[in-house]
């Protein structure tokens, strides 16, 4: 397939962001704004980090400018705006993120409004970092818009800061990165490079989470995942999403289920659902699992002691007829149809926790 793609041509498009990986990489981060000639930073977290984002605004001293704390799952619009009176009020000139997803996502929006340089110090697995993509909350309704704008300009990922996460946080966060990559080897413009990239993403991620599950402590397999995360964010924001996407922006944005768990309920059924459709592009993956597509991402959440059903998040079996119109209203591209009776099947099999088969 790959020698195919390569005959028949290709494009791809490299997001310019810069990458500083390792231990204590995050002791960079004044110099990091000074090099993108800033100098008054509003640092961003969620009320969970708050601690966290205090402790680095005052150890950079006047660089960070002041400090907001209330950044939420799906970006909400409302909270986008009280940040950015914050960023006003501070006369600030560029955002740093200290987090997960909720507080990057944070920091995408506000850019988008004002086009603020973004340092992001990534503290779970989710991705984002690395995608110029945005996806926000208004009125139960999520949507997302991709924009140059949106990409942070300076990535830190120092695997010490990861060492707190929680276990659990650390399995669905990893599970939710894998979620990219596997989307990325079938998405409609997928390219030799992001399907290398993907696959050596998810292959990472694969062998990680277990030894953190096993030892929460251990920096190697911290600094896998971590590695891992970032593949499969890079790969996300090259190429298009489809239905796996698609569905946990609609539950989530809807029901307001936590990002990460949704995605990690999710991910067995959406690949399995486009495995006939997408056999040889996701190959490399089912080799890696050993099994099917789908039944094997089901095997590994679980031996990982992932959520394993959406009724674990209190959906309601009620609610999946109207998750199922939503998630089928104009569609991502996809590559096997999105039928609406087939979507509802798919939902009422993750509702339960089935193994798709």
């Amino acid at each position: 397939m790959r020698s195919i793609a390569v005959v028949s041509g290709f494009t791809y498009n490299v997001n310019p962001a810069r990458i500083l990986f390792g231990l204590g990489a995050s002791a960079n981060v004044a110099a990091e704004v000074s090099s993108l000639g800033c100098s008054r930073a509003l640092v961003l977290s969620t009320p969970f980090q708050a601690s966290d984002a205090e402790r680095l605004a005052a150890n950079l001293g006047p660089v960070a400018v002041g400090v907001f704390t209330q950044a939420a799952m799906h970006t909400p619009v409302d909270v986008t705006e009280n940040a950015m009176a914050a960023f006003e009020a501070a006369n600030a000139d560029c955002v740093i993120a200290v987090g997960g997803g909720s507080t990057i996502g944070l920091g995408k929006a506000i850019a988008y409004r004002n086009d603020a340089p973004q340092v992001v110090i990534a503290t779970t697995y989710a991705g984002s970092e690395v995608t110029p993509i945005l996806g926000q909350t208004e009125n139960g309704l999520k949507t997302t818009v991709r924009h140059a704008k949106i990409l942070p300009e300076v990535v830190i990922y120092d695997p010490e800061l990861t060492l707190g996460l929680p276990v659990a946080m650390s399995v669905t966060s990893g599970l939710n990165a894998m979620a990219h990559a596997v989307e990325a080897v079938y998405a409609e413009n997928r390219n030799p490079v992001t399907s290398l990239m993907a696959v050596e993403g998810v292959r990472a991620l694969r062998d990680a989470l277990p030894g953190i599950v096993e030892n929460p402590e251990s920096i190697e397999a911290r600094s896998e995942a971590l590695y891992g995360a970032w593949l499969c964010g890079a790969v996300l924001g090259t190429v298009g999403m489809a239905l796996h996407h698609k569905i946990c922006h609609t539950l989530g944005g809807t029901f307001d289920l936590p990002h990460a768990d949704t995605h990690a309920i999710m991910l067995p059924h959406s690949a399995a659902y486009n495995a006939p459709a997408a056999k040889g592009e996701m190959q490399p993956l089912t080799d890696l699992f050993g099994s099917s597509i789908g039944g094997g991402l089901w095997d590994f959440a679980k031996s990982l002691g992932a959520p394993m059903a959406l009724r674990e998040l209190n959906v309601r079996d009620v609610d999946l007829d109207h998750a199922t119109e939503i998630a089928t209203r104009n569609p991502y591209w996809n590559p096997r149809p999105i039928e609406s009776q087939a979507i509802r099947e798919l939902l009422q099999q993750a509702f339960e926790g089935r193994r798709p088969e």
